[in-house]
């Protein structure tokens, strides 16, 4: 893993946007890409006049709609049963899929924009989404908002966390442990406006005619 981590960080280092957006597009598929390595190392070098934070924003949304968009086609086009045979192949086991399947259901399609703020269902949240047959447009529409704050996010995170100690760019498993244990307040406050949004949607829910 220490490898593959590493590889990753060079991609954006030495492919600047084109690396974040390649990256950004694997991690919002089933393959197991981190977004914390992707983000937070581009914001660093942003810091270094290498790229622009706000670049780094916009390249991190564009490939986290790309990936999602495409998981949520394939989903679409293949069905559940394929998912369900397969998936296993690409570390998507069925316990995982039917977390996402529950959480959309949950959430309708306010489901799709926190799930982009989530860990575990940020990458899987497409998956349902193509099998419920969500319209394509409100999908979209969730997921370039939940990725731009997420990754907006991200790069706060890895600018601060950089700045404070810059060493760490050598070292990528502490960055990486460092940026989530900055975001750790974000996805507890995300998950209180989750509740928050789901409790909502069953009081104001229609009740059925009797």
């Amino acid at each position: 893993m220490h490898a593959l981590i590493a590889l990753w960080f060079g991609w954006v280092r030495d492919w600047g946007y084109g690396g974040v957006v390649v990256l950004m597009a694997l991690e919002s598929t089933i393959l197991p890409v981190p977004s914390e390595v992707v983000i937070p190392p581009a914001a660093y070098w942003a810091s270094q006049g290498q790229m622009n934070l706000y670049g780094v924003v916009l390249a991190g949304t564009v490939g986290s709609y790309i990936g999602s968009a495409l998981s949520f086609l394939v989903a679409r086009w293949v069905g559940r049963l394929a998912i369900q045979r397969y998936g296993r192949r690409f570390l998507l086991s069925e316990e995982k899929l039917d977390r996402a399947e529950r959480f959309l259901q949950r959430y309708e399609s306010g489901g799709v924009f926190f799930a982009r703020l989530l860990p575990v269902v940020r990458h899987l949240i497409s998956i349902p989404a193509g099998i419920l047959r969500m319209g394509f447009g409100r999908f979209s529409l969730m997921t370039i908002a939940g990725s731009a704050l997420w990754c907006g996010v991200l790069a706060w995170m890895g600018d601060r966390v950089s700045s404070r100690n810059p060493g760490l760019i050598d070292n990528p498993e502490a960055m990486i442990s460092a940026v989530k244990h900055e975001s750790l307040w974000f996805v507890g406050a995300v998950l209180g406006l989750a509740v928050l949004y789901g409790v909502t949607m069953r009081l104001t829910a229609k009740k059925p005619v009797s």
